[in-house]
């Protein structure tokens, strides 16, 4: 997993990195809301660890702003544990809540059924987004019911962008899961094989299907 802890406890969110590093996952971490907003607006992460009592932008604050755009699930962990801060921030939008103190286990648990619940759309052979059906088990695209022959480096490239629809996908993500860690992120073959991939699904629409987010990556939808 991929996550981004929103924490304003050093010592707490230092704890929480190395046994997510321990338990072989990647984090990003940042001690205020607006930070996290800026991260969620230009990286993909699978599941967003959340402190209610943060500067800038607080918790609450925070889920309201994501609430109608795409976002990865939310864990509130805080020690404000009330029932009815429970109540108010499962309102707010957060998928899961956990009261300070904690078990890591419990945490871990909590967070990879949040990760496993987003991921199930993939576990059918099809995705949905707009006009276009993504077969995964005959790697076959159509959209508005025409098909579109995509080579293999192309479909993976759409597949990594329709794993998180509406979200953006950095470009370091992308030459990571197409070409792997080793890959030359310098090269110019992802805008290569992105153009191609424009024009196929584009050809027979006029809405265009994967946009540019300028210097950080695309999105898809």
């Amino acid at each position: 997993m991929r996550i981004l802890i929103v924490e304003d406890d050093a010592s707490v969110s230092h704890w929480i990195s190395s046994k997510l590093h321990g338990s072989g996952h990647s984090y990003k971490w940042v001690d205020n809301g607006e930070d996290a907003l800026k991260l969620i607006n230009e990286e993909v992460f699978d599941v967003i660890l959340l402190d209610r009592v943060i500067p800038k932008i607080d918790g609450i604050q925070l889920l309201g702003l994501i609430k109608d755009r795409p976002h990865p699930p939310v864990l509130i962990l805080s020690a404000n544990d009330q029932t009815s801060d429970r109540i108010e921030g499962l309102r707010a939008g957060a998928d899961d809540y956990l009261g300070k103190p904690f078990d890591f286990t419990e945490l871990l648990l909590r967070l990879e059924r949040l990760n496993c619940r987003t991921k199930q759309v993939t576990s059918t052979n099809f995705i949905r987004i707009k006009d276009m059906i993504i077969n995964l088990e005959r790697h076959e695209v159509t959209r508005s019911g025409q098909r579109i022959d995509l080579t293999n480096k192309e479909f993976k490239l759409l597949y990594v962008l329709a794993e998180h629809p509406g979200q953006t996908v950095t470009r370091s993500m992308l030459l990571e899961k197409a070409w792997g860690y080793q890959f030359d992120p310098q090269t110019n073959v992802l805008d290569v094989h992105l153009s191609k991939l424009r024009n196929k699904l584009d050809a027979s629409s006029t809405m265009p299907i994967i946009r540019t987010i300028r210097s950080v990556g695309y999105a898809l939808g």
